[in-house]
């Protein structure tokens, strides 16, 4: 959904309708999953997909007559429906698409959303009440919602589902309240993960192209002018030629940060390690063989470190994959911090 933020912004400058097309549910082998969206304009332009190309034109069909009646619609598509080759899902699984219409108002509160910098739910009401079925609302994690007075009658009910989505970082589609049914879609919004990679060497090149491509924002830590330079890093976030332990006081660590040491060299790794191990990083790596990351651990146990902290460290890091090239062991990173992320 966020990348679709731009593209709609500019439609909806230049007063045009439009409708946002979001996969609420899923089954099998689904192309796209939960929370995936797709924004249609008055004028017919199109930006995101819900299915890979399987079901675009049905859903834009049923985008532009939801634009021209204001009214939300629900959809869903396989290989059970009989024209299945013509819009349903080939490769087999099934979605639900909800459709509604996404205005300046919801563009506002999601443009403030994310000036937060936290995660936070983004929740529609999909069924239910016909008066309030399209409405969504914005549940940080410090509690503050961002609610419209329409949704006021049932909004605590409907906070605390989200509260729960947001909580257990999960995706979700429940029914709220069992007499009169309300529906209620929570998708779940988290900042784009950050990889801080300690030492500018000959990995790192690609590392960050690749860790670029994952959606990650990169930022590379090295005291040597010789490696940190803006000529071999060009597009990272933030190159910072100093000791780790001055970078990182410049370096906002959270849940959605990974850590890669590879410099090979204690007098820079160790002490970032020390640092990352006391954070919420969810990623901590460090390059060197079994041999080396036992002497390592061995010179953090005598500084202090206690044990339970120093099993944090993924050494050797990266997947065994065989490779030896930058390029190969740049991959088995990438592939083991994806790995970790999606848990």
């Amino acid at each position: 959904m966020i990348d679709l933020l731009d593209q709609i912004e500019l439609w909806l400058k230049n007063d045009q309708s439009v409708a946002l097309a979001t996969v609420i549910k899923t089954w099998g082998s689904s192309p796209r999953p939960k929370g995936a969206g797709m924004a249609v304009s008055e004028a017919g332009e199109i930006a995101g997909s819900v299915s890979g190309g399987c079901v675009e034109g049905a859903v834009f069909d049923a985008a532009q007559q939801v634009i021209q009646s204001g009214l939300p619609a629900r959809l869903h598509f396989g290989v059970a429906d009989a024209d299945a080759w013509e819009v349903g899902l080939a490769c087999g699984g099934e979605i639900e698409v909800f459709i509604r219409i996404f205005s300046s108002i919801d563009y506002k509160r999601w443009r403030k959303a994310l000036e937060n910098e936290g995660s936070f739910c983004a929740a529609v009401v999909i069924g239910g009440d016909e008066k309030i079925i399209g409405e969504e609302f914005i549940l940080f994690e410090d509690n503050q919602v961002l609610i419209s007075d329409s949704l006021s009658e049932t909004g605590q009910d409907l906070i605390e589902e989200a509260r729960k989505s947001l909580s257990a970082r999960r995706i979700t589609t429940n029914i709220i309240h069992q007499n009169n049914q309300i529906e209620l879609f929570t998708n779940i919004i988290s900042p784009a993960p950050t990889m801080v990679i300690v030492g500018g060497v000959h990995i790192a090149i690609p590392l960050v192209d690749l860790a670029r491509i994952m959606g990650f924002e990169v930022i590379v830590v090295d005291p040597r002018k010789l490696f940190s330079t803006s000529k071999r890093f060009p597009d990272v976030k933030a190159l910072i030629t100093e000791w780790p332990e001055k970078a990182f006081q410049k370096i906002q660590f959270k849940s959605s940060t990974a850590v890669i040491m590879l410099t090979h060299d204690p007098k820079i790794d160790d002490p970032a390690l020390k640092i990352a191990l006391e954070s919420p990083a969810f990623y901590i790596g460090a390059l060197g063989s079994k041999k080396t990351h036992q002497k390592r651990l061995e010179r953090l146990q005598q500084e202090g470190v206690e044990k339970t902290k120093l099993s944090r460290i993924h050494a050797p890091v990266g997947l065994d994959l065989g490779g030896k090239t930058p390029e190969d062991i740049a991959l088995a990173i990438i592939a083991e911090v994806v790995q970790v992320w999606h848990k």
